[in-house]
């Protein structure tokens, strides 16, 4: 590995030399709308606290903002802020709808992206297309109100708002001179046909941690004097006891003017209360846009901006130079670190990208990777505080809607985690971190590690064992990925044993969980309900419309899988200690228990050669749901080679294996198949089930796409799956794209489209298998299967010979004008036929993936 400036700052970083990562893009794109700001009583965390609020309404919990930066407690922000001299407000947040606006649910409506990233932040680049005619708010949300779930979503560029190219493109760079010191630079460029005026704001404020009777220290600090934001010629200045003084000044010498106002709700404007301040949140924007008299003339506050006027010729471009800084800085280096910090991004990429690579891989997973690194954002839920409401406020109702994430009140984080989608999912979720982590291996293995600590940390565990789902519902369960990234990030990580105990013993807690309370009949085949795989099934279940149990064909393979990666978890501790070597033997058979009864009691269907969920009613009778999707491919991800060579290190684990097989024959199919290398292949399935499961997977008619696995088969396009349930209908369809679907809410669609994570671990687990099979007979050529789903998941980002990038779809402005062509979004998940993005546009959590696709 080269030894590249980023790298050694990556090393300081880990060792405590540097505190590289203690400033980074860490504010959300969007803090409004979800649980942690919702004191409902009915729980609709959107409307509670919608759109219309955030310029206004002081958050408790994080801030939000465009391009944004913070430190690792937030206690400062900075982000940017514009105005086209046409909008009724500041566009200081990205807009998008609320889940109950969209006929699709939420999503964000504005077009950013992150162009480029280092792992400690040292090196940041995102643009933004901004609309020179009036943004058009109240349109997007009737258009998408009025809409079926038949029709697609009404996006921005279906209102005209981008003919005649009438857009700004503003590029926002951010390079570190120091750990605490960033040099900015704004690149402003208009792309109309006539001249237009753009309003430039950097701005600089304070969390509000004083207004919630929580923070005496603060408190006290404030009415001192001692916390605050001032400004001065081209100047904003922020202090804090928990900082030294922040600086954001101007180094373009264009002058800008500093306004100033408060970190504080105007409650008069939005529910005709008393002001606590005179110059409350939306003050800037109200100077700006209305001429307001908003802004404290004395300079003076916790929210300030330095105000540009930038007036742009048709084609002609600007630059804005600033500093961010805790310490001085000459702002003539600005310049030189930015051009420097850029070099040394491309040197560190050079390093990570494999040999061979074409160009344009190489920039697909460069803005994969930066995309995962401005997903780490400031993550602050106190569930205990949440629920009691604080003392300088309101208390929230008695009994609030569901009682959401009641029994975790020990839940307690302020910390830095990596999000699924910066707007749509500012919140972690088990299993997307998970993905995430390993994704992040590919650029920073430290920062993965740290991850898993702290998600496996007693703060976020319940005492049951359990780890939060997702702040919507801590309660749910995904699929248990947390032990298989551990493996992932421990050999990322120089093998650090130390790391895998510490996880293995955390994991070991909520596997346990898992067969308490997810194996209803305790005979080895389990639910969970949601599992990750929303509506993919004709009913909710988490939520069963009928009395009874549902045997899930995933749920029991997750838990497979689950038991694999804890076996070779302590098989490797084992190596080491020999004391790990019983917790082998434990995993071991226990997977044998759930190879037998996956295969035994239903979940098997030798007519259809697939594995089907199993209704168990109350009454006694059954259901197979014979919806061929994911569901019943996830069996096949519980495959484990063990190589002889292994297997001679750890003797007392090899002897169990043997006395285990000879005293339970039956159990030998599962755990004693022959290794090509002499060793033993432990799999839920046998070499006849597999090849027909595979044969389904392999064909274009039925799972595979041209750009991956579809979650569901194509064969039901023509025969839906249809059942009745004491009156209730439920059926199952093909849906590649928008599921019609309202049976969870929102953008649960999984009907159909391609879903990177899942394709992620099938080519893992094809991959994986093929040496240990090799020789065995099969209709399959598996080395092929597996590089096709390679290749088409990474061509949903590639342009064809067309110049075509499927992930685009089929807007001619974003697929013909290299402004738009040459930079893909990262989407939640794929159409099914087309290979269009669909869902959260900046998913590069795990979307990521394919940079791991790419590099391997």
């Amino acid at each position: 590995m080269v030894e590249t400036p980023e790298r050694r700052r990556l090393t300081e970083a880990d060792e405590g030399g540097a505190p590289w990562r203690e400033w980074g893009p860490y504010l959300s794109e969007r803090a409004w709308g979800s649980v942690r700001e919702d004191y409902s009583a009915d729980g609709d965390a959107w409307s509670y606290f919608p759109f219309d609020h955030a310029r206004s309404r002081v958050y408790r919990w994080s801030e939000d903002g465009l391009a944004g930066l913070s430190n690792l407690n937030q206690d400062w922000c900075f982000a940017l802020a514009f105005w086209n001299g046409r909008d009724p407000i500041l566009k200081e947040r990205a807009f998008g709808l609320g889940n109950a606006e969209g006929n699709h649910g939420e999503d964000a409506k504005d077009y950013w992206w992150y162009e480029d990233a280092t792992p400690t932040g040292s090196w940041l680049s995102w643009r933004y297309h901004y609309p020179q005619g009036e943004f058009p708010y109240a349109r997007l949300r009737a258009e998408n109100a009025g809409r079926s779930k038949d029709l697609g979503e009404f996006e921005l560029v279906d209102t005209g708002v981008f003919d005649e190219d009438r857009y700004f493109v503003i590029t926002a760079d951010y390079a570190k001179a120091s750990p605490q010191a960033y040099a900015i630079r704004l690149t402003v460029a208009n792309q109309g046909p006539e001249t237009e005026t753009l309003h430039v704001l950097p701005h600089l404020w304070l969390r509000n941690m004083w207004a919630w009777g929580r923070a005496s220290d603060i408190e006290d600090a404030v009415d001192a004097g001692l916390v605050g934001v001032s400004g001065a010629p081209g100047r904003l200045t922020a202090r804090h006891p928990h900082f030294s003084p922040v600086t954001l000044a101007d180094a373009s010498g264009l002058g800008p003017e500093p306004l100033l106002c408060d970190n504080e709700t105007n409650a008069e404007f939005l529910f005709r209360g008393e002001n606590g301040s005179d110059y409350p949140k939306d003050g800037i924007g109200d100077h700006v846009v209305h001429g307001a008299a908003t802004v404290n003339p004395e300079l003076e506050g916790t929210k300030g901006a330095l105000h540009y006027v930038l007036e742009l010729a048709p084609g002609e471009e600007r630059v804005v130079y600033l500093t961010l800084t805790a310490e001085e800085e000459e702002e003539a280096l600005v310049e030189d670190v930015l051009v420097e910090r850029r070099q040394e991004a491309d040197a560190f990429y050079a390093e990570v990208a494999p040999a061979g690579a074409s160009a344009q891989d190489a920039r697909i997973m460069r803005q994969a990777y930066a995309g995962l690194v401005w997903a780490k954002q400031f993550y602050h839920y106190d569930v205990h505080r949440w629920t009691e409401g604080d003392p300088a406020q309101p208390l929230p109702p008695a009994h609030r809607a569901h009682d959401r994430n009641q029994s975790w009140a020990h839940l307690w984080a302020r910390d830095i985690i990596l999000m699924p989608d910066p707007w749509e999912y500012p919140w972690f979720a088990a299993w997307d971190l998970a993905f995430h982590c390993v994704a992040m291996v590919g650029i920073d293995p430290g920062f993965a590690k740290q991850q898993l600590y702290t998600f496996l940390s007693q703060r976020y565990q319940h005492p049951n064992g359990k780890f939060p789902a997702y702040e919507w519902d801590f309660d749910d369960v995904n699929p248990p990925v947390l032990a298989w990234a551990a493996l992932v990030v421990y050999r990322a990580n120089g093998h650090d044993l130390d790391f895998l105990r510490a996880c293995f013993h955390k994991l070991l807690l909520d596997f346990t969980f898992w067969v308490n309370r997810k194996d209803a009949e305790e005979n080895n085949i389990f639910e969970g309900g949601f599992l990750g795989l929303d509506n993919i099934g004709p009913f909710d279940r988490s939520k069963l419309p009928v009395d009874g149990v549902l045997e899930q064909s995933d749920g029991t393979g997750w838990m497979g899988f689950y038991c694999l990666s804890m076996l070779e978890i302590s098989m490797e501790l084992g190596l080491h200690d020999p004391i790990y070597e019983e917790m082998a033997c434990k995993f071991a058979e226990h997977f044998a228990y759930i190879a037998a009864a996956i295969n035994d009691c239903g979940l098997w269907d030798e007519e259809d050669g697939f594995f089907y969920d199993r209704l168990r009613r109350g009454n006694g009778s059954e259901l197979v749901v014979r919806v061929r999707s994911m569901v019943g491919v996830i069996p096949l991800l519980a495959s484990l080679p063990i190589e002889r060579a292994t297997l001679d290190r750890l003797p007392r684990f090899s002897r169990h294996l043997e006395e285990f097989t000879t005293r339970r024959p039956e159990y030998m199919r599962a755990i004693c198949r022959p290794h090509a290398k002499g060793g033993i292949l432990f799999s839920l399935v046998n070499p006849a089930q597999a090849e027909r499961v595979m044969a389904r997977v392999a064909d274009p008619d039925e799972f595979r796409s041209p750009y991956g696995l579809r979650s569901l088969s194509l064969a039901h396009r023509d025969k839906p799956f249809e059942a009745d349930l004491d009156g209730i209908h439920t059926s199952v369809d093909y849906e590649p794209g928008e599921s019609r679907s309202g049976l969870f809410g929102g953008n649960s669609n999984w009907r159909g489209p391609v879903w990177m994570p899942m394709n992620y671990l099938m080519v893992h687990t094809i991959e994986n298998i093929l040496d240990a099979l090799d020789g065995t007979p099969t209709k399959i050529d598996r080395r092929e299967l597996a590089s096709q789903l390679r290749g088409g998941l990474i061509d949903l980002f590639r342009p064809d010979g067309n110049g075509r990038r499927p992930v685009i779809g089929d807007v001619p402005l974003f697929q013909r004008d290299p402004r738009w062509a040459e930079r893909p979004w990262f989407y939640e998940y794929f159409h099914g036929d087309s290979g269009r993005g669909l869902g959260a546009a900046h998913q590069t959590g795990w979307t990521a993936l394919v940079a791991e696709l790419i590099r391997s």
